[in-house]
């Protein structure tokens, strides 16, 4: 694969959908979205049409957050954005959450965080750019049909490597180096590289390095 020109504009999006073995529907009164899977069954009482909507959409695939600011805002959200409010919701129902890098380049996604448990919650870590780091020792590394897969015991979070881009990252993990050095050797945009870092962090797939 042939890195993009380094004057090419980069755009990266964030995504959000839920587990392929998520369900969503209303209750039997309307009243309330339930989300049902193998983990169990969440119910979320009197959800605002753009709470709905997203969790709808975030059923069939991943979706920007962003475009729900598109929207008019809900009246039952009085004092919230719409973009705060799916946010407060996610963080709520986060086991069944999929949280995806893609770049807008129509090549797919770049990687995926898949929860793995119940008490499974993500967010995007920072890691210092002179700080140690390494892919955790106990992570593996198998091939899936389109994709690489690492996942570690203990782990709330499973990474699903979609483009080379990301597996170009992981590679350089294999031993303790630091953000700064993995932007300088990886051939790819230094935005996207500490995207991908980011990421892998937030699943807990590196650890500080002595």
């Amino acid at each position: 694969m042939i890195p993009p020109p380094e004057d090419a504009p980069l755009r990266l999006h964030h995504l959000w959908s839920l587990r392929e073995d998520t369900a969503v529907g209303w209750d039997e009164e309307g009243q309330a979205l339930v989300l049902s899977g193998p983990q169990g069954t969440e119910r979320i009482e009197a959800p605002t049409s753009v709470v709905a909507e997203a969790l709808h959409r975030m059923e069939l695939g991943p979706i920007r957050l962003a475009n729900l600011l598109q929207q008019p805002k809900d009246e039952a959200a009085a004092g919230q954005d719409s973009y705060t409010l799916v946010l407060s919701v996610l963080r709520d129902i986060s086991h069944l959450v999929i949280r995806t890098l893609s770049l807008e380049d129509l090549k797919g996604p770049v990687l995926s965080v898949v929860p793995s448990g119940r008490s499974a919650r993500f967010a995007l870590a920072r890691v210092p750019s002179q700080r140690r780091v390494r892919l955790r020792p106990n992570v593996t590394i198998t091939v899936q049909e389109n994709a690489f897969l690492l996942e570690g015991r203990a782990l709330d979070h499973r990474v699903q490597i979609h483009r080379p881009e990301a597996m170009w990252v992981v590679s350089l993990l294999a031993w303790p180096t630091t953000p700064d050095a993995v932007v300088e050797v990886a051939p790819l945009p230094a935005e996207l590289t500490l995207a991908i870092l980011g990421h892998l962090a937030g699943a807990g797939m590196t650890v500080a390095a002595g």
